[in-house]
């Protein structure tokens, strides 16, 4: 089947924003007196914030807020902290423009709160280049599972067999693929090796070097 939607991730795809994620998510905790390090943030990589901040509840207990309001300051700091920080990732704006020029359909699809997603990508002045703005808040569970694309997808009117996701994780690739989805990762420096990225139909260094030939 021909490709005629393309779907997106956010975090480390279209914004530099995952370093600072770890970033916020420390100084949260330890304003909260939540004893937990970075290296325990691997334990719930993928996650949703919320699902990330009740893990940690049951693992790393603490007294105080709930929770659900230590993922809402989360998310107040990161949402803060990229539009001061982040950048938009070489390559993205071209990308869009070269998909938009040739009548592709555009989904974004991302872990990410949609409080998040909808600040972010306004505040980027990437929000004209998408159809469709699609969290994982709406469905049941985030990446690895497939169901935010294959929500993003039925919202476009799309086929998943006629879907492209770009992703920059593991989680996000195996998502992609259990929708059925052909999958290119755009892998950051740190995790370009990573043997598991050999289950994605195609592998770029940037966006820069993405080719409407790869649709097809």
């Amino acid at each position: 089947m021909r490709i005629d939607t393309v779907i997106f991730d956010m975090d480390g795809l279209l914004l530099d924003t995952e370093p600072l994620w770890s970033e916020c998510m420390l100084r949260v905790a330890n304003r909260n007196n939540i004893i937990i390090t970075p290296a325990q943030f691997k334990e719930t990589t993928g996650l949703r914030i919320y699902e990330v901040t009740d893990h940690w509840a049951i693992h790393y207990p603490w007294n105080g807020k709930s929770a659900k309001l230590v993922a809402d300051e989360i998310l107040d700091e990161i949402i803060a902290a990229s539009k001061q920080h982040a950048t938009v990732l070489p390559g993205v704006e071209s990308t869009l423009q070269l998909l938009r020029a040739n009548n592709y359909k555009i989904g974004l699809a991302s872990s990410s709160p949609k409080r998040m997603i909808d600040e972010l990508i306004e505040h980027f002045d990437l929000l004209h280049y998408f159809d469709v703005v699609t969290s994982a808040d709406v469905v049941e569970l985030g990446k690895p599972h497939p169901a935010v694309f294959l929500h993003c997808a039925n919202t476009l009117g799309s086929h998943p067999g006629k879907c492209l996701v770009l992703e920059d994780s593991v989680n996000g690739m195996i998502a992609g693929k259990a929708a059925r989805m052909k999958v290119i990762v755009v892998p950051d420096d740190h995790h370009f090796d990573d043997t598991r990225f050999s289950l994605a139909d195609g592998k770029l260094t940037s966006l820069k070097d993405f080719e409407i030939d790869l649709l097809f």
